[in-house]
């Protein structure tokens, strides 16, 4: 694996959350800053080490909205 993808999204009680696709890492954060540690933390934790983590780590902002039609 040469990248991992992170889906960014608001928390409704503030801050932010991200999961990845196909991968089970989550994490959160009360400021980007935080929630960027927090991922870190998380890469290193899921592959043991930082060494055979994923070189190149996207955060996808995402954001729901309602369509009416």
């Amino acid at each position: 694996m040469k990248e991992i993808t992170f889906l960014v999204k608001e928390a409704e009680e503030g801050g932010y959350y991200v999961e990845t696709a196909g991968i089970g890492i989550f994490s959160e954060g009360e400021t980007m800053e935080e929630l960027k540690e927090n991922i870190k933390g998380g890469i290193v934790c899921y592959f043991n080490k930082e060494e055979g983590a994923p070189a190149f780590r996207h955060l996808h902002f995402v954001e729901d909205e309602i369509l009416a039609l």
